[in-house]
């Protein structure tokens, strides 16, 4: 991912949703979809201490205790930095952003805790905290760096200029920007976010590729332009499936993405898998673009 050596798989197990399904969240299913996912080159797992109400990563951990060799198999990769009013914080009144040093340290310090691990591969900020200046959340990041606690740290939902501001403080490259896009989310490649990325030889990292769900939504006339679209061109690409043309799309991009799946069912990880394999062609991808966001001038 970086030049320090960070390296993730191009489809990233994605946690967010991990709580929608009671039983996969279990330890022994979730252990065998962590073990699939690596069985089929999927190695990095993405998540966040906010996720499912700060829950997700003791789940993670249980799973990743039963199974004491998986660790070393994977990249995890978690965020930090979003405080948000739930049962188990009561104190907590309003959500908020934090990433100052000390804040940034206590998170990740937990996070390995819950995760049972003694470092992270990748800590993201998750959102920007526009009260904490750069150089103070640098200084968190130095020392989570220098301990060996992390290995390398990046952000997500910067824009440019916040991205630019906490690199000037700090030693070591930020190795991410995670992002939102996808066919039904397109700025990126309009504001500058993507180029941004390529000239500084950074791989974003791509969240809710296929529109959160709404590639397969019943009702929504975007998404059946989309899909029609993906039904013509299927017979192209071995009958691929919409979500690994949608997923393709996005790794066409000169940035080199890195997607972070969203589901946490075996068939649509096993569709998406096909999209490692597939190389648009030009015409193609455009016919994609268009069938989400209308006529290209």
């Amino acid at each position: 991912m970086s030049p320090e050596g960070v390296e993730v798989s191009r489809l990233v197990y994605g946690t967010w949703r991990l709580l929608a399904d009671a039983e996969g969240a279990a330890p022994e299913p979730l252990v065998r979809r962590l073990q699939l996912c690596v069985e089929r080159g999927i190695t990095t797992v993405d998540t966040a201490e906010v996720y499912g109400a700060y829950e997700v990563e003791e789940c993670l951990g249980a799973a990743l205790r039963l199974d004491k060799g998986l660790r070393k198999k994977l990249e995890l990769v978690t965020k930090c930095g979003v405080y948000v009013p739930v049962p188990r914080h009561p104190d907590r009144k309003v959500a908020q952003y934090n990433a100052s040093a000390d804040r940034i340290v206590k998170s990740a310090e937990k996070s390995l805790r819950l995760l049972g691990t003694d470092y992270l591969d990748v800590l993201l900020i998750h959102r920007p905290d526009w009260l904490t200046p750069a150089a103070e959340t640098a200084a968190g990041f130095e020392r989570l760096l220098q301990s060996g606690k992390v290995r390398a740290v990046g952000v997500s939902n910067y824009d440019i200029a916040q991205f630019d501001a906490l690199q000037a403080c700090l030693r070591q490259p930020l190795v991410t920007n995670q992002i939102e896009l996808s066919l039904f989310h397109t700025a990126p490649l309009t504001d500058g976010t993507l180029s941004h990325c390529e000239r500084r030889g950074v791989k974003p990292m791509a969240w809710s590729p296929l529109g959160g769900g709404r590639l397969f939504r019943n009702g929504d006339q975007t998404a059946a332009r989309v899909r029609a679209a993906c039904a013509e061109l299927a017979p192209r690409y071995g009958n691929a499936a919409p979500e690994a043309l949608a997923i393709a799309w996005i790794l066409a991009l000169p940035s080199q993405p890195v997607v972070v799946l969203g589901t946490n069912k075996i068939d649509r990880i096993e569709a998406s898998l096909a999209a490692q394999s597939i190389q648009l062609a030009r015409e193609d991808w455009f016919q994609l673009r268009e069938a989400a966001c209308g006529r290209i001038p």
